[in-house]
Parts: structure tokens; C-alpha cells; sequence
């Protein structure tokens, strides 16, 4: 299939002024699955204690760390308006760090000195700052020295949607942007899909030929959700900006017999011999111990105008389930825990890995709580489709008395990873935190607080997170990563509606 590319030039740092706007409402989300909280809980798995001899010292390795995009640059670059949640998006590379959320973003360099922005997250998307968007992710890729991000686009009347892909060839996060878009409006769907629809989180995967997005569809003014669509993008017709883009949409997936939920594809980082990605398989909320992996092989052929082959399997896993909702100081209110979908997924070495958020039952203790749990698989192909997938590692990342929620994960390649998550319970306000697997280990080690919260997230509801992220950094042994987090009060809303913030953090891997 072929698009024209839409090539806009403009600032990318323009910001709105305080005024009113005719965006009356903050994101809006659909529900990708039905939550069965109460269900979940009685199949939450229980950890196991770990004693390492040799595990790290708390914080050692802890580099950059600093205050990331917040709630008040969202209200000062939106009208005033206020969102939740952040929907975490992060990019590092070429000595920049971009940080992406709802709905505002900023360049850093690596010290966290604010390079650029606070500005409107639409700007690099050269849409208009009152537009309805949601969802931001960013990938810079050393590669072709381009930076590449996607967030989801709603028209006002809520009668058209789709995708709109920013790419920077320049180096130079700050500099401008140009933009492909695919519409997602699927008009031409049968009448059951309750079209026109929109594609809900748009999850950001790379590899040596494409961009790879995909997206949970769902009816824009119904409840019909019609399963994953996958789409691959030639990198080298926006990269060289061609009249034309060659895509490929891979439609309505389905696996076990239900439609697919939140395939996630892969960061993949050096020779792949396909794109690969994860999703999880609780469809009905009551818990699973399986996890489906999926391979696109010949992906070359997006360039020249041709298909990849899609395959997919099951493979059996650690048990998960639908986490309970997060308890926090100095509030009787709770946080959105999410669910059990797969989150941020990455390829590298020969393996895949992922993690999503579970109910657990921490080690010595007697409550379900909600903690990370992380796969590390290894496919086998053959014949161009996948043959079978091996678990080499896989955990739970919990701690007693707390709450572990959002979770995202980054492995070296040399059997090191980090994995970073907001960190909240009783006796603790949500902070931003992080645990480490070693060289040689099988277990990460006990969460390391990077940032505590300063206070209790008191909004209605109190929607959080969506997602943390991570990667690596393509210049050294260390990963940078971002969650969400209670923030210092200046960095809080003015009203105090909404008071969130996000944390940045680069850990070194040694």
C-alpha cells in the first residue's frame, strides 16, 4: 500500500497562550478489557524470597535523575486544561533526552537541562494545539540519525481518527519535524465494528527495515472493540522523504481464539531475523500462564511494496493476573493499577523481553498486592515462521507491603536489565523507582527508590500511569527511564487538580 508523506515545516516549540479553548475534556481512553479485580485476585501468584549474596548496593549504578515533564507543563501548554495520565513517552540519543506525554513534552540534554519546551505535545505532530491526541511514544535510532515518535489524532466531531508520525532526520530533536499520517477511521469496516473507530495506544517497536505500530481498535462512539491491527513502515521512504511511503496494515488479529489485545512490538537492537512481539492472554480477567509471541519475518519487503509473513504461538509462562489497585500515604483513595497486557517489549542478543503488571503476593507477606512480572524468551524460526519459543528467564519483581505498578524493562543484551515502575503502599506516597538484574542472576534485585513522592494523588478518578518506558542508550552501558510519580509542588498543577509528575533516570548496567 502506498500513502503520500505529509512534510510540514513550522517551529516545533511555538507554545499556546493561557486562553480558552473548545477542548473540553482531558484524554479519553476505552477500557481494552474488562477488569475483574475480585476474580484476579484469588488466582494472584505468590513470590519467593530471594537472597543474593552478591546483589548491589541500594542505588549503586544510579546515574542522571531528575524531574521530567509534568502536570503543569501540560496545563501551561494546554490552555490551562489539565490530563491524566502522562502515558509515558521517552527517546534518548545523539546527547539528547525527549520526553513525550499527555499532552506536553521537553528536550534534555544528558544532565536534564531543559534544551527546549515546555511545549504543546501536538507541535512536532503539526497539529493544532486544541486537537485531541493521546498516547505520545518517541524512539530516537542511531542508525539513520532519526528521531521518530506516534500519538493517536480524534477529529472534534469524532467522526474521523489516525495516526500521525513524526520523523526527524536532522539529529536535532529541536529542530523541525516532518509528519506521515494513516487513517485509522476504518470506514469501509462492516457495519458490526461500529466504525468510524480509532486506534487505541499506539505501541512504538524498530528494527533494522521499519517502524512498527500497533494499536488496540476500538468503535470512537461505541463499546465494539475489534482486536489489534499491526502496521509496518518502510524507515527508508521517511528517512529519505519519498512522495510515497510503502505500509503494511496487518488487520483484526486474533489468537486462542479471541481477538489479540495489545500486541506489543519490539525495540530491537542489532541482527533480528524477523520484528517480533508480546502480548498477554487473560481475556476474561481471571489470570493466565501464557504469553503469545509473534514473529514478521521478511521484512524487507515493506520497501519494495511486499508483504511480511506474520506468525504467532504460545508459549507457557509464570502465572499472572489483574493487579488490585495501589494503596498510597496519607489517602484512602487508590491508584489505577491497570491491568495484566503486556507492556513494553524489546528484542536483542537472540531474545525477547517483556513484562506487565500481576497481582502478587510478595515474599513474607500475607496480602495481594501489585507487583511486575518479566519474561525473557527465546523464538526459534523455521521456514520463515516461528517454530517454537523457549522461557530462559522470567520473575517477579514485588516488595512487601507496596505496590509495584507500570513497568517497563531494558535488557544489555550480556544478561544484565533494569526495570523501572512507580513505587507506592501504606506508609509511602507514589514514588518513582527502579531494580536491577545482575550478570549471572536469575532474580532482579530489591527496588531502589530514585524520587519519593512528595504527597498522595488525591484526583478523581485516580487514573495513573497507563505506561512507564525505558531504553537503552545507544552510547553507553546504561538505560534511561521514566514513570510516573507525585513531583515537588512546583512542578504540581496551579488549581491542584491532577498534580502529577514524571521522573528520569539513567542507571548504569555493569
Amino acid at each position: 500500500m502506498l500513502v503520500a508523506v505529509i512534510a510540514l515545516l513550522g517551529s516545533a516549540f511555538t507554545s499556546p497562550a493561557l486562553a480558552s479553548s473548545t477542548r473540553e475534556h482531558g484524554v479519553r481512553h476505552k477500557p481494552a478489557a474488562t477488569v475483574n479485580r475480585a476474580s484476579a485476585l484469588s488466582h494472584a501468584p505468590h513470590a519467593t524470597a530471594v537472597h543474593r549474596a552478591d546483589a548491589r548496593a541500594q542505588g549503586d549504578g544510579l546515574g542522571t535523575n531528575f524531574n521530567g515533564v509534568s502536570s503543569l507543563d501540560s496545563q501551561v501548554t494546554n490552555f490551562g486544561l489539565t490530563f491524566e495520565p502522562p502515558d509515558q513517552g521517552l527517546c534518548v540519543g545523539n546527547g539528547f533526552v525527549v520526553e513525550m506525554v499527555n499532552s506536553a513534552f521537553r528536550v534534555y540534554d544528558k544532565h536534564g537541562t531543559t534544551l527546549a519546551g515546555p511545549t504543546n505535545v501536538n507541535a512536532p505532530f503539526h497539529d493544532d494545539f486544541a486537537a485531541f491526541t493521546s498516547d505520545p511514544r518517541c524512539h530516537y535510532d542511531p542508525a539513520t540519525n532519526t528521531w521518530y515518535a506516534v500519538v493517536l489524532f480524534i477529529n472534534d466531531p469524532g467522526t474521523e481518527s489516525r495516526l500521525d508520525i513524526a520523523f526527524n532526520t536532522s539529529g536535532d530533536p529541536t529542530t523541525d519535524w516532518s509528519v506521515f499520517r494513516i487513517d485509522t477511521t476504518r470506514a469501509d469496516a462492516p457495519a458490526s465494528f461500529g466504525c468510524p473507530c480509532f486506534g487505541d495506544q499506539p505501541k512504538l517497536g524498530i528494527d533494522g527495515s521499519n517502524l512498527y505500530i500497533t494499536t488496540d481498535e476500538f468503535s470512537i462512539l461505541g463499546p465494539q472493540f475489534n482486536g489489534v491491527q499491526i502496521y509496518a513502515i518502510s524507515k527508508s521512504d521517511l528517512v529519505h522523504h519519498r512522495s510515497e511511503v510503502h505500509f503494511v496494515h496487518y488487520k483484526d488479529l486474533t489468537i486462542a481464539d479471541n481477538p489479540a489485545l495489545a500486541v506489543q512490538p519490539a525495540l530491537t537492537l542489532g541482527e533480528a531475523p524477523a520484528e517480533f512481539f508480546l502480548s498477554s492472554l487473560d481475556f476474561n480477567g481471571t489470570g493466565d500462564n501464557r504469553v503469545a509471541v509473534w514473529a514478521l519475518t521478511h521484512v524487507d519487503r515493506v520497501s519494495a511494496g511486499g508483504t511480511p509473513l506474520l506468525s504467532s504461538m504460545i508459549v507457557t509462562t509464570e502465572a499472572y493476573a489483574i493487579p488490585p489497585q495501589a494503596r498510597q500515604k496519607g489517602s484512602t483513595s487508590k491508584l489505577d493499577s491497570g491491568d495484566d497486557r503486556m507492556q513494553q517489549t524489546q528484542f536483542i542478543n537472540g531474545e525477547i523481553w517483556g513484562e506487565l503488571d500481576t497481582a502478587i503476593v510478595p515474599a513474607d507477606d500475607a496480602t495481594t498486592h501489585a507487583g511486575a512480572a518479566w519474561f525473557r524468551i527465546q523464538p526459534q524460526l523455521g521456514d520463515s515462521r516461528l517454530k517454537g519459543a523457549t522461557v530462559t528467564g522470567q520473575g517477579y519483581v514485588a516488595s512487601k507491603g507496596h505496590d509495584v505498578i507500570y513497568p517497563a524493562v531494558q535488557a544489555d543484551g550480556q544478561g544484565r536489565a533494569a526495570i523501572v515502575f512507580t513505587l507506592t503502599g501504606p506508609h509511602m506516597f507514589p514514588a518513582a523507582a527502579y531494580a536491577v538484574l545482575d550478570q549471572g542472576e536469575s532474580s532482579f534485585g530489591d527496588p531502589v527508590v530514585a524520587a519519593e513522592g512528595s504527597g498522595p494523588y488525591v484526583a478523581k478518578p485516580q487514573r495513573w500511569g497507563d505506561y512507564s518506558w525505558a531504553v537503552l542508550d545507544p552510547n553507553s552501558d546504561s538505560v534511561w527511564m521514566a514513570t510516573e510519580y507525585m513531583p515537588p509542588k512546583e512542578s504540581q498543577t496551579t488549581n491542584g487538580r491532577r498534580p502529577w509528575g514524571t521522573r528520569v533516570i539513567q542507571v548504569e548496567l555493569q
